[in-house]
Formats: C-alpha cells, sequence, structure tokens
C-alpha cells in the first residue's frame, strides 16, 4: 500500500505532488506471467496483419516460453503467408488484476524491432476505450525514431505545454477524437529508449507510475548510471521522488485523471502493419508495402520478440 508524506513538491507548473512509498504487491518473472496474465485471441483491433493466437498455441509454436528469468512473447518467424489467409501469428496479453494508483516497473532485456513491426506495452480498459483511458508506456513503428509515451482519453483532457519532463511534448490534446488520435504524447530523447538501439544496448527499465494528481513515466537505459537502486535491484518498496525529472509527465492540471482513468490492465502486444505502422510504411524506408513484407519475409521477424526479465507492480 501507498504511504504519503506532508512535503509537497512543486513543480514548474505549480501542481502539487504528493511524495508516496508503494509497496510491491505483484513480482512477476518467467513462467509467473502466464498466471498472471491471458492471452487474448482476438482479431486485432487496430487491424493489423497478425492473428492472435491462444495460450496453446503460443506455448506449442514457441512463440512464448519462459526460464527462471525470462519471459520471451513473439511473433511467428517461419511461415509464409498465404495473401488471402490469416495474418503472422502473434500474441497479445493481458494482466488479470486491474489497477488504479499504482506504480508499474517493466525490466525488458529485447523489444520487437524490424520493418512492419508495432509493439506496445500499455494499460487500458478496454471494455470502455476510450472513456476509459490508456497509457502508452512504450510504443512505436518500424524502428523509426525513440519511444512514444501517449495518453488517448475522451473529450476534456489536455496538457500544459511546458511541463518538468526530459522528453518533448507533442500534441498537447490527449482526445482520442481529434487528429486521428494522436493523443498527447512525449518523445524521448535517448537513442536507447526504442527498437534496435535498446536492443543493442541490453535494453532497460520502463516505469509508470499512476495517481490522481499526474501520470509520470521513466526510462533508464541498461548501463545507466542513474538508475535507482530500488529499480535496479527490484526491491520490495519504491519510492519515486528519488527518481529523478521523468521522461513523461501527465499533471492533472486541465485534465481530471480520477474520471479519465478506469482501472486498467497491462497490455503487451506486437502487431504488423495495421492502423499506425501500415499507415507510415511508405515513408519508413521499408521494402515493398506493409502487408507482402509480412506476408513473404518470416525470417525478417526473428528480432521481433519482447525479452522481460521481470514486471514487478506497487500498490
Amino acid at each position: 500500500m501507498k504511504t504519503i508524506s506532508s512535503s509537497l513538491i512543486l513543480l514548474s507548473i505549480a501542481t502539487p505532488l504528493l511524495a508516496a512509498t508503494y509497496s510491491q504487491s505483484d513480482n512477476i518473472v518467467g513462467a509467473g506471467f502466464l498466471s498472471a496474465f491471458n492471452f487474448e485471441a482476438i482479431a486485432d483491433p487496430t487491424h493489423g496483419r497478425v492473428n492472435y493466437v491462444d495460450a496453446n498455441t503460443a506455448k506449442s509454436q514457441n512463440l512464448t516460453f519462459t526460464s527462471s528469468d525470462t519471459f520471451i512473447m513473439r511473433a511467428d518467424h517461419t511461415t509464409v503467408l498465404n495473401p488471402n489467409g490469416a495474418g503472422r501469428n502473434s500474441v497479445r496479453i493481458r494482466s488479470n488484476k486491474a489497477y488504479t494508483t499504482h506504480v508499474a516497473v517493466f525490466n525488458m532485456r529485447h523489444m520487437p524491432q524490424g520493418c512492419a513491426t508495432w509493439p506496445a506495452v500499455w494499460e487500458t480498459n478496454e471494455s470502455n476505450w476510450p472513456n476509459g483511458g490508456e497509457i502508452d508506456i512504450v510504443e512505436g513503428v518500424n524502428d523509426q525514431g525513440t519511444n512514444v509515451v501517449t495518453l488517448h482519453t475522451s473529450a476534456g483532457c489536455t496538457m500544459p505545454a511546458s511541463r518538468a519532463e526530459t522528453g518533448a511534448s507533442l500534441q498537447l490534446d490527449c482526445d482520442a477524437n481529434v487528429n486521428g488520435n494522436a493523443g498527447c504524447g512525449v518523445r524521448l530523447s535517448p537513442a536507447t529508449s526504442y527498437g534496435p538501439t535498446f536492443n543493442n544496448n541490453g535494453g532497460g527499465w520502463y516505469a509508470v507510475e499512476r495517481t490522481t494528481a499526474f501520470i509520470r513515466v521513466w526510462f533508464w537505459a541498461r548501463n545507466d548510471g542513474s538508475v535507482p537502486a530500488d529499480v535496479k535491484n527490484g526491491a520490495t518498496s519504491v519510492n519515486t521522488d528519488n527518481w529523478g525529472t521523468p521522461s513523461a509527465l501527465f499533471p492533472n492540471t486541465s485534465c481530471d485523471i480520477a474520471s479519465h482513468f478506469n482501472q486498467h490492465n497491462i497490455i503487451i502486444n506486437l502487431t504488423l502493419c495495421g492502423d499506425f505502422a501500415g499507415a507510415v510504411y511508405g515513408s519508413s524506408g521499408c521494402p515493398s508495402t506493409c502487408v507482402d513484407f509480412v506476408n513473404n519475409n518470416p525470417s525478417s521477424f526473428t528480432n521481433s520478440y519482447f525479452d522481460f526479465a521481470s514486471l514487478k507492480v506497487y500498490t
């Protein structure tokens, strides 16, 4: 549970933030992912060239596998697809538990990379989207650029242009009905935050903190000397006020977080092409068309996998 101190920290935008220590409620490692998450064998809501499979299929095709400190989930990388048939087999998982005020720390060694890929680590209430809000912690496409952290909401949630974060603010209106569901994003600055550069550097840690006063996201590369000890060591409690300036900050200045964000499940998925990766594929420098590339080049997806060392949730 969370303990609140009496001290207030004032950001440059004068949003009061309460200092908080959180205690570990979920320690998900290795095979623990298989019991903490359910496999969503559903039609891809983002219209990707994928076929999300169930747990048994994922295991039998080696699309998910575990060791004592490893959870792998990936797309098929051996099958040439029938252009008139189903998409490439892939995996989408959703946490059994849902959270409001919490901290989640993702220790990732590798994320999917390659043309046509659209990996995501995010939180939402699927049955009440977008009214229940969405927090995109890790998201990108086609190996392009650095990670973008984004909120998607119903109308009436906007962000101030200037706030205490190390990333660069993009659109300030979080409304999913504005500008093709762009949301209010923050582009991270480190090249190591996404794609092949993230992977070649051994990955790192992503952390999200959600309260009624703000949502904050941090990224630390594997060899970053500023990684907080409680994050690096997987401590049983964390103090987010010792973590420094976040990569992305979303305060409640002009967004009532309590009303725009329901209880959220954690979702991890890899789609291919679809509404985002497919839409910008032509300008990505990738060959062919997105769908044809996915259909005909299975070996290009050899590195299209997540490798999680752990996921720790604190409440």
